[in-house]
């Protein structure tokens, strides 16, 4: 799918990657997209705008008081008559004025000003993109409605190693064409009903206390927002997280196993179910209606434990008609992962199981980046490390080539 002359504000920010934009704008125009570049003071340190204007063939913003263009209101006029906004880089400074809503240089008001969807690729140091402060402005961002593409792990200009590269243009350009600005409803996945869950269940114990894991729901918003994407019609039964709703998603919130199987059953049927919420294995059999408390004696209190209904194995095993054409379950493993994920697959009866390395070590659960294989009849298949986003696009790509070898997409 080409960009097919989608009015494309490019926004670079100032870093050693603003480099790969001068690239990014090349692949924009060969995919058939018109770019529109804005130029940060700090991005000028590193590209000129001699080179910009040479590669787009187009004027390039970069003062907000610019006299001619202000008469107009241009500043306001740039924000609104595009398709879509990409910043790339995004520095962390720029990623927090964003997410403060700050307005006091061209780009920051520009992305204040506008009403058009935002596509971001941050670009930063990898301790910088770690601290808690980029990433509270990260979830602002997912929460405002900003799309992110990377970042990448790998090594960095400063000699460090880690996530904080900013996604090649290749996969920006995957991005802007997978962008719901882009494909509208005309997406491979248009009209599709697809169901994913996300995030941990909590199994309550008494009022104050709960069985849980710690499960962010990170990776199953990012494949719910690449689905929709790419046009499915997406619902989302989610444990609790403090994250938001994405946007153009239908969003069921839920907090136990029990309650998280009874909302996915209403949601049937569906074209393709994507379990990756993290469902305690055990609840409490007989959960105490007042606080459990210390009786003086030393004595632990007893508590009995139940199986969870297996909401996986449940919907993989439903008979036809009910049951959705691609079953895709997650196996989060410390320990022998293709050899206990390929068992659970087997077990559940689904299609595809996305298995990953949860140790505590690897930083994946609760964290922004992933590595998984994806198991499926045809074997096993290890991913590169890389931002979750970009993990949701590819499963999201692969989901909607199978369904079209199906028949449905």
């Amino acid at each position: 799918m080409n960009i097919d002359g989608k009015r494309i504000l490019l926004i670079i920010g100032g870093g050693i990657a603003a480099y790969k934009s001068l690239e990014l704008i090349r692949m924009i125009q060969r995919a058939g997209g018109h770019v529109t570049p804005v130029l940060t003071r700090a991005g000028q340190e590193f590209v000129t705008p001699l080179t910009v204007a040479g590669l787009s063939g187009s004027k390039v913003y970069t003062d907000l008081f610019d006299l001619t263009d202000e008469a107009e209101m241009g500043h306001i006029q740039l924000s609104r008559l595009a398709d879509l906004l990409v910043v790339a880089p995004v520095t962390a400074d720029l990623m927090a004025k964003m997410a403060q809503g700050h307005a006091d240089d061209l780009a920051s008001t520009l992305l204040l000003a506008t009403d058009t969807p935002v596509l971001a690729a941050p670009a930063m140091n990898v301790r910088m993109w770690q601290h808690p402060a980029t990433q509270r402005n990260l979830a602002t961002l997912r929460a405002d409605g900003v799309s992110i593409v990377g970042p990448n792990d790998g090594d960095m200009a400063c000699g460090e190693f880690g996530p904080g590269r900013m996604a090649e243009p290749a996969e920006i350009v995957e991005a802007i064409r997978q962008h719901k600005a882009v494909v509208g409803g005309t997406g491979p996945l248009a009209g599709v009903p697809i169901l994913v869950t996300a995030g941990p269940t909590h199994e309550p114990i008494d009022p104050v206390r709960y069985i849980a894991n710690r499960s962010s729901g990170t990776q199953g918003y990012a494949i719910a927002t690449a689905l929709g994407d790419l046009g499915a019609d997406v619902t989302l039964v989610s444990g609790p997280v403090t994250l938001a709703d994405p946007t153009g998603v239908r969003t069921i919130r839920v907090e136990t196993g029990r309650e998280m199987k009874s909302a996915v059953e209403t949601a049937l049927p569906v074209q393709a179910a994507v379990f990756a919420a993290a469902v305690a294995d055990w609840r409490i059999a007989a959960q105490s209606d007042q606080k459990i408390k210390k009786d003086g004696s030393g004595q632990i209190p007893a508590l009995q434990m139940t199986e969870n209904p297996d909401i996986l194995k449940t919907i993989a095993h439903l008979p036809p008609g009910r049951r959705p054409a691609l079953v895709v379950g997650f196996a989060a493993e410390t320990e022998n992962v293709l050899q206990h994920a390929t068992e659970k697959r087997l077990r559940k009866g689904c299609d595809w199981i996305v298995a990953n390395d949860v140790s505590p070590e690897t930083g994946i659960m609760g964290g922004q980046s992933n590595t998984v294989i994806l198991i499926s009849d045809e074997g096993a298949e290890t991913w590169p490390t890389q931002g979750k986003d970009q993990v949701a696009r590819d499963l999201a790509n692969r989901i909607a080539e199978a369904l079209a070898t199906r028949g449905i997409a």
